[in-house]
């Protein structure tokens, strides 16, 4: 029996020239809501982007943000259940080396808000428009006023360049994925570890939750959930790892 849904969001709910969450969504999470199934969006976003996106049924879900490092509770924004943080020494060191790379921006994330030291205007622009997050921006990395829960890097040009540049030495320290054609991402856990830390909470098995994904930071939560999905759209690696395939969250939910 299903007791909870767990769902990436860019490149599973919001893709192609989406910018949101389409309304047959929220339709079927209030209907799996009646049943006592609840729904968990499991993002490497904040909170803040998350609630603006699921904002009819906002108040009513779960969410494990920032890759599994943050997870929120129903009923406001206050609602922190578990937190991970990261070593702040290394990552500040991992931070300055992402900056060292040309033309490699850097995203450090707090509870919820993005920290930048922008090397021009389109990762500000990026974050704090398009995806909605909390942003300040800083000089540097080292005037971060809280714990550090993610560390990402982002390149245009493509993160499959940057991640052997830098997964090699922070991979020994940090979880290290690609998320998306121009992000990795590091982190002291991953959206696989979230989702046990969240059914444990729940008394949910893992053998009852249901997980979409498209990326390699979802791998770990598909793996643990007891039915999992990987969009159409994943590369052939990861479509050859996860057998059930899917080409609309709505779809598969609607057959619950």
């Amino acid at each position: 029996m299903i007791k909870l849904i767990a769902c990436d969001i860019d490149g599973t709910l919001v893709y192609g020239y989406n910018s949101g969450v389409v309304d047959e969504v929220f339709n079927q999470i209030r209907r799996l809501a009646g049943m006592g199934i609840r729904f968990c969006p499991t993002s490497g976003r904040q909170q803040t982007s998350l609630r603006q996106l699921f904002a009819p049924v906002a108040d009513e879900l779960y969410y494990i943000c920032e890759n599994g490092a943050v997870i929120f509770g129903p009923g406001g924004a206050d609602n922190v259940l578990d937190k991970v943080t990261m070593d702040r020494g290394i990552a500040l060191e991992l931070c300055h080396d992402i900056i060292s790379i040309p033309g490699c921006d850097i995203q450090i994330s707090g509870q919820d808000r993005s920290y930048l030291c922008p090397k021009s205007d389109e990762i500000v622009t990026l974050m704090r428009d398009t995806v909605g997050n909390n942003v300040t921006i800083l000089s540097s990395p080292d005037e971060i006023p809280e714990p550090i829960v993610k560390v990402a890097a982002f390149y245009t040009a493509g993160a499959e360049f940057i991640e052997p540049l830098l997964a090699p030495r922070w991979s020994k320290y940090f979880r290290t994925a690609i998320s998306g054609d121009a992000w990795v991402d590091f982190n002291s856990t991953d959206k696989g570890d979230g989702l046990r830390r969240l059914c444990r909470s729940l008394d949910i098995p893992l053998s009852d939750v249901m997980a979409f994904g498209d990326s390699y930071n979802d791998a770990a939560m598909l793996e643990a959930a007891g039915h999992a999905y990987i969009m159409e759209g994943a590369c052939a690696e990861l479509l050859a790892r996860f057998p059930n395939h899917c080409d609309r969250v709505e779809r598969i939910l609607a057959q619950i």
